[in-house]
């Protein structure tokens, strides 16, 4: 009952009531305009469920197979739209289940808010029924976690993770709640976070720092562009491009920074990194000035760092000082906002046009393209190649495709070849290399963005890691097109057992089930192609389906994927074949 009006800022709520700590939660969510969250029922949160019941008009809940579906589903729904994903799950093995995804957003800066339930306060402890430290287990894969126990704190510490989940660089955060503060009764009011003593979110950006760093892009002879994810987490792909236009300056990206400047553009060189493309790895080892900007100098992208970019000066635009000089040494640091930034440096750069340098991008790329790229997509050979399979997904989508992929061949594949014309058009993900990301994340995509064509492209190994997501997507009717490039391998382990281990296929060959009749079981349309006669038309039927819809494309079993810097080799190393 309302017993009370106090004045508040715009951001809370306006009246104080009388109410459950579950209650509390979900009132909270929804002051933070939460409409979507994944999750799976149990004891320790069954009191929240009940309050979600109520409140069906305002929240969906989204029922997965398993809680690690849950937060891969949230993080493609964050991922997507940039807003916050939120995962709920029950104590226990509920709350151990979301640590591989809250360890995954972790390392790919991914905004999230976990919710779990806790046993009762006075149980804390005791190895109590479905007990564990949850805030012990996450805290290293957390942005920020903490443990409730009384109704009164559950406002503030919401309001906390949602501010904390989405400042400066995103990442997790998590909430435990014990189930006697969802019990309890406290007077309730709301207030969103907008700040937090001793946390700075965005360093504030030193004009010397600017001003050093266009000195040396306008003296540069040889520059080159890196770009990661920051681009994309801080909307500045149009101050992005405005940059790269006025420099004039080949730009190449890490594999979470792709679809921030158009695939098409003619200044985008391509890819970084283990599986990159020929010419930006190469030329990494010959440009004079590296611009870093959003990006973390992953060992992926960097190979040995021994090697890497010594003759060149290093400027780095980055949000986070942990990662300045962590990995690669750097002439100037540019700390703040990408888009800030790099509106701030605009003004301060020379028109330019470095066309021979540019030349030298194009010849490489000839070269890749005959050695590579001609064979894996418009293959003469007789086995289907995961490239054709990303082409004619191309040709159907026009490029205005999310592509959402799992872990391994089919992932670097789809990165290579996918192309993009908007922004947070590839998810996937990056530092951790979570095989059974792809499946679920593509359902918080399409529930995200239900404009938006979204296609899961899955290797056969990954794949059935949560393949009982197609459940979640059958009882959803989220109409995400499945695709399973099946080569009846671990792809990507093969590939490595076979280039370094003598071809010894230790525990990587695949025996696996009738996908089509699996998917058939869970009500979804469902094809299987093993001739390249048919693949043009079976994707054409796919994409073209309004509702969700999966099909299966049996490649060559040993096909490899290159180019490939070797592991702790220098990226001048890269091998195209």
């Amino acid at each position: 009952m309302e017993t009370q009006t106090i004045l508040n800022k715009n951001t809370s709520t306006n009246v104080t009531e009388r109410i459950s700590g579950s209650e509390a939660i979900v009132r909270c969510l929804i002051e933070e305009e939460v409409k979507i969250i994944y999750g799976y029922p149990g004891g320790a949160i069954m009191p929240v469920y009940d309050e979600l019941y109520k409140y069906q008009d305002k929240i969906h809940h989204v029922l997965t197979r398993h809680e690690q579906g849950a937060t891969h589903s949230a993080q493609g729904f964050a991922r997507i739209s940039g807003k916050v994903g939120v995962a709920i799950a029950t104590s226990g093995p509920g709350a151990t289940n979301l640590i591989t995804g809250i360890a995954d957003a972790q390392i790919d800066s991914t905004p999230m808010v976990c919710i779990t339930g806790q046993v009762p306060s006075h149980l804390l402890g005791s190895d109590a029924f479905q007990e564990t430290d949850i805030v012990g287990i996450s805290t290293p894969v957390t942005k920020w976690n903490c443990q409730v126990t009384k109704a009164s704190q559950i406002p503030g510490a919401i309001a906390k993770a949602f501010y904390i989940a989405k400042s400066g660089r995103p990442g997790p955060v998590l909430v435990d709640i014990t189930k006697d503060a969802q019990f309890e009764e406290f007077d309730f009011s709301y207030e969103k976070c907008t700040k937090v003593r001793s946390y700075m979110p965005v360093p504030k950006t030193a004009q010397s720092s600017l001003e050093a760093a266009a000195k040396i892009i306008n003296e540069a002879k040889k520059p080159l562009i890196v770009w990661g994810q920051g681009v994309i987490l801080s909307e500045a792909e149009q101050q992005f491009k405005d940059f790269v236009e006025k420099a004039g300056i080949p730009a190449a990206w890490t594999i979470l920074g792709a679809s921030a400047l158009p695939t098409s553009h003619p200044l985008n060189v391509g890819m970084l990194g283990m599986h990159g493309n020929y010419a930006p790895n190469k030329l990494t080892n010959e440009c004079d000035v590296l611009i870093a900007i959003g990006m973390r100098f992953d060992d992926r992208v960097t190979g040995s760092l021994d090697t890497y970019a010594k003759q060149a000066k290093v400027i780095h635009f980055e949000i986070d000082p942990a990662e300045i000089d962590k990995n690669v040494k750097t002439d100037v640091a540019v700390l703040g906002d990408a888009k800030t930034s790099l509106e701030a440096i605009l003004a301060l750069i020379n028109d330019n046009s470095h066309t021979a340098w540019h030349q030298e991008f194009k010849n490489l790329y000839k070269i890749e393209y005959e050695k590579v790229i001609k064979g894996d997509i418009h293959p003469t050979k007789e086995g289907l190649t995961m490239g054709e399979v990303i082409n004619q997904i191309n040709i159907q989508s026009k490029g205005d495709a999310a592509i959402v992929t799992d872990v391994g061949q089919h992932q670097m594949i789809a990165c290579r070849y996918a192309d993009f014309n908007k922004t947070k058009s590839n998810i996937t993900s990056g530092g951790l290399g979570t095989m059974g990301f792809g499946l679920p994340a593509a359902i918080g995509a399409k529930m995200a963005a239900p404009e938006r064509e979204v296609v899961s492209i899955s290797g056969d190994g990954g794949y059935q890691m949560t393949i009982q997501e197609l459940g979640t997507i059958f009882q959803q009717k989220a109409a995400v097109k499945v695709v399973v490039l099946n080569n009846d391998f671990l792809g990507m382990v093969r590939q490595w057992q076979q280039l370094f281990f003598d071809k010894r296929y230790a525990s990587t060959e695949m025996v696996n089930p009738n996908f089509v009749a699996i998917a058939e079981g869970y009500y979804l349309k469902a094809r299987k192609v093993t001739k390249r006669e048919d693949l043009a038309e079976a994707v054409k039927e796919m994409m073209e389906s309004k509702e969700a819809y999966f099909l299966e494309v049996c490649v060559e079993k040993e096909g490899n994927v290159f180019p490939m810097v070797p592991s702790g080799a220098s990226v001048s190393d890269i091998r195209l074949e």
